[in-house]
């Protein structure tokens, strides 16, 4: 991939890298670009440092309006060439650009993020100069934000590779540069990584690899472009989802011997900070309708890997109001389970069976709505312990499921 790179400094050598992904960005990427710089001259001073945009040939003016944010710290502007898109494919340019001026600690905040302060920065960077190859961020953020982490992301890691880690796919990270490298040297990379994929992708790989991953507490609620989960899916649901299945089949041999989970490494302390994220409105309405439509599209397509319990159990659910909508954690943990093993046996095109989730994962939110509607942030969160508990307390069903169908597919268990 020819890169293009825009070093007005010449820099060729830095202890510390602060990364910026962007894409059509121009409106925003000033802000956490001026903040990085603070943050890198008060808590980094006595090391060589530099801002990175790594960016996907923005036709917005994204790169001017980076390289004219007015910054003590040098900065470098690459991008990937015309016509090749994706968060991943910036992140990769971020890893070899992190290789060649050979970086201790790289720092990546996301280019929309309204609520960043100079102590992220420092947050993010020193546990990486404490020894941690890993760094991922413990933020306020609103009940119904992040709800692929919440319902589907955070869950599965925990349950699968037993380290917790809140925000497996924050936007915002620590990693060193012997992490990068690894990264490099991994062989899995799909279109999928290279594109919203890359977040699960590397948290995966650095909790899987065994490097040393750690939280931080960041001290003030995550602010950026909140979506509605009932609209705003697109692809990176897909490929988040695919990733992760992926990414399951790959460490097998990992996962089927993790028995229990663990707290990771906390970096920092709580901060107390006042629990106001912006508010995330959700359409129930869209959520609803997405999930009792869903068995005259998909129905047929279920019949073939959702077990008859669970099916009944669902059509029963179907049959509720939208008010009333509730299922159990454990029914969601085997559906997700079900899912998991259909794109494992691979005897339906894997992109259908992912689309055909969607219905579920808006029911999965409804539901949580539902139960929620009067829970604070802190009440949620307590909420969201009990339900990872559950998922770790189904794991079971996913592993004889899964070695099961390996069997019917005649694939021998040992050799």
């Amino acid at each position: 991939m020819d890169v293009i790179v825009d070093n007005p400094s010449k820099v060729d050598q830095a202890e510390i890298i602060v990364g910026i992904p962007s894409y059509n960005e121009a409106d925003s990427i000033s802000f956490p670009t001026d903040v990085a710089s603070r943050g890198l001259l008060t808590y980094f001073s006595d090391k060589k440092s530099v801002i990175i945009n790594v960016d996907n040939n923005s036709p917005d003016g994204t790169k001017d309006a980076f390289m004219n944010t007015p910054t003590k710290v040098p900065k470098i502007y690459i991008s990937t060439p015309e016509g090749v898109k994706g968060k991943g494919n910036n992140f990769l340019n971020l890893f070899e650009a992190a290789v060649e001026l050979n970086a201790k600690a790289v720092v990546v905040v996301d280019a929309d993020l309204k609520s960043i302060t100079p102590q992220w920065i420092q947050y993010l960077g020193e546990p990486v100069f404490a020894g941690f190859n890993y760094v991922t961020p413990i933020y306020v953020r609103h009940k119904y934000d992040g709800s692929i982490t919440n319902h589907i992301a955070y869950p599965l890691i925990r349950t699968l590779f037993g380290l917790r880690v809140r925000q497996p796919i924050g936007g915002d990270f620590g990693f060193s540069g012997r992490m990068a490298r690894a990264f490099l040297s991994e062989k899995l990379w799909t279109d999928r990584i290279g594109n919203f994929g890359i977040d699960i992708w590397m948290t995966s790989i650095a909790i899987a690899r065994r490097f040393k991953v750690c939280q931080t507490f960041l001290g003030s609620p995550k602010t950026h472009r909140a979506k509605d989960p009932a609209k705003h899916l697109g692809p990176m649901f897909i490929q988040v989802i695919m990733t992760l299945f992926d990414l399951m089949i790959d460490f097998e041999y990992l996962w089927k011997d993790t028995t229990e989970s663990w707290p990771s490494s906390i970096f920092g302390f709580g901060l107390g900070v006042e629990e106001k994220p912006p508010a995330v409105d959700v359409n129930t309405d869209v959520l609803y309708k997405s999930f009792v439509s869903g068995f005259d599209t998909y129905g047929e397509l279920w019949d073939k890997f959702i077990t008859k319990p669970e099916l009944i159990e669902l059509k029963k659910v179907k049959t509720m109001s939208k008010e009333q909508f509730y299922y159990p954690s454990d029914l969601w943990a085997r559906i997700l389970f079900s899912f998991a093993i259909a794109y494992r046996n691979n005897a339906i095109p894997r992109e259908q069976i992912i689309e055909s989730m969607i219905p579920f994962y808006h029911s999965r939110i409804l539901s949580f709505v539902n139960k929620t509607g009067q829970m604070d942030i802190k009440e949620c969160e307590e909420y969201f312990e009990a339900i990872n508990r559950v998922f770790e307390g189904e794991k079971y069903y996913l592993i004889n499921r899964w070695d099961e169908d390996q069997k019917k597919l005649g694939h021998k268990l040992f050799n």
